[in-house]
């Protein structure tokens, strides 16, 4: 939840956006400017009906303030342990995310997928009490999720795509158009090894980015894709059965 001391900042913002001094919201108010001055300090008290008041003042809506102090909150890079298997412990719920996480309306993902409008709306409701998304009028929603997000390595959602995604991806041919499959192994720096992760995390936000590019195509000219990427330091078992003992020759 977004504290007062948000809506004083976000308030601050849209005063000097509009180009209001506080002599001139002091005027505007039938207050005096050293009252507004106190109220916009570090440790000044402004009270909900002040908030409105100013609001009133600037033409700006309460509901437009909020969400501008929503969208202004940092973005999850992961999930809690408990918000995960709140997750998982719904199956249509974790349809749902993963939706969302591709930022997909209500609308696009009832007309994917053997939902009701109910059982979209109840899910959605979910997602913003967990703090995924924060949902707004006409059942749209602002992610709160940032565009590296990741979930737990070792928690309820990548058990999931273990147990029930895994052997079912890789089981394809991966010889369809615009389809790859390519294992690489060799040894390189430490240092190094970094830096090629960072850039196949800008491969993920870039196949992103195109997703929501694209929503604006007609459906018939989108097809789905997954796009898998893992980087680990290890050894297939065959080569370690193989490797050398130390000993000498």
């Amino acid at each position: 939840m977004s504290t007062t001391a948000d809506l004083v900042v976000a308030l601050k913002a849209e005063l000097k956006a509009s180009g209001l001094t506080y002599a001139a919201l002091a005027e505007r108010l039938g207050m005096a400017e050293s009252s507004i001055k106190r109220m916009f300090s570090a440790n000044g008290d402004l009270p909900l009906s002040r908030i409105d008041a100013i609001c009133h003042a600037l033409g700006l809506d309460f509901a437009d303030l909020a969400r501008k102090v929503a969208d202004s909150q940092p973005l999850l890079q992961q999930l809690t342990l408990a918000q995960e298997r709140a997750v998982v412990a719904d199956r249509q719920l974790l349809m749902v995310a993963i939706c969302v996480m591709s930022q997909m309306s209500l609308t696009e993902i009832l007309a994917s997928y053997a939902l009701t409008e109910a059982d979209g709306v109840r899910c959605l409701a979910a997602l913003d009490r967990l703090g995924i998304i924060d949902l707004r009028p006409g059942n749209r929603y602002h992610l709160k999720v940032a565009k590296g997000f990741r979930w737990l390595p070792q928690g309820p959602v990548m058990a999931f795509f273990r147990q029930e995604v895994l052997q079912d991806y890789f089981a394809g041919g991966f010889d369809g158009e615009s389809e790859m499959l390519t294992v690489v192994h060799g040894e390189i720096g430490r240092g190094l090894a970094a830096a090629f992760r960072d850039r196949l995390t800008r491969i993920c936000q870039d196949f992103s980015n195109q997703h929501l590019a694209d929503q604006k195509l007609p459906a018939s000219q989108r097809q789905p894709f997954t796009l898998v990427i893992g980087m680990r330091s290890w050894l297939m078992p065959a080569l370690k059965q193989m490797q050398r003992t130390g000993e000498g020759v």
